[in-house]
């Protein structure tokens, strides 16, 4: 088994289409059932029941294409950490981001992390929630930042700020209806976002002040 049985096994994994998977990979269909037929010898298992109409994954298919990704994953900080040594770092800080956390104060909160250490390099990875989880329970991530604390047993999940929620709505919505908001009106085209992003234009009303 090599990195190259394990590309083409995500390929058909993700693609669960041999034609699609190969060009995907930029080769013939051939050496691609060649390679995940070589693979499925050396575990011992089949990964995938293939017939002429359709291709989907075994229970053991599905249980290795959860595995695999971390294989990567740990080659390409191993990868990283090399260049950081290389670039003069010290250290390395590995921050994983899920839920779209991309507010101010994370962006400030960092950069008081690199005047504090400049020695250390903070490097972000934007990803899910379930990947951030498992990935801090392997280690291939320091600290994460999300938008829900149920991330299990084996980590600590601590409130690092908090912000308003807030409605936004044109200028011109009656004044009556802003007073007395109610949920029956959002499909009105109303959205709840970060207070910094909303338009000067735009009139806001805080959503704890709704009955």
């Amino acid at each position: 088994m090599d990195l190259r049985h394990l590309r083409c096994f995500i390929a058909v994994a993700e693609e669960l289409h041999f034609a699609r998977a190969a060009e995907r990979l930029h080769i013939e269909q051939s050496p691609l059932s060649r390679a995940i037929k070589e693979l499925e010898e050396d575990l011992g298992v089949r990964l995938f029941d293939r017939t002429t109409r359709s291709t989907r994954l075994t229970r053991a298919g599905q249980v290795f294409q959860e595995h695999v990704p971390r294989v990567f994953s740990a080659l390409e900080q191993a990868s990283n950490s090399i260049r950081a040594v290389a670039a003069g770092y010290q250290d390395q800080l590995r921050v994983a981001l899920s839920d779209g956390i991309t507010p101010p104060r994370l962006s400030a909160l960092l950069a008081q992390c690199r005047q504090d250490d400049p020695d250390i390099e903070i490097r972000l990875f934007e990803i899910p929630l379930s990947q951030q989880i498992r990935g801090l329970n392997d280690e291939l991530y320091d600290v994460g930042f999300a938008q829900s604390a149920d991330v299990g047993d084996g980590i600590v999940a601590e409130a690092a700020w908090s912000d308003p929620l807030v409605v936004v709505m044109p200028a011109q919505f009656p004044t009556a209806l802003t007073r007395s908001l109610q949920t029956s009106f959002w499909p009105f085209g109303m959205v709840a976002i970060h207070s910094s992003r909303a338009a000067s234009a735009w009139s806001r009303v805080v959503a704890s002040q709704m009955p």
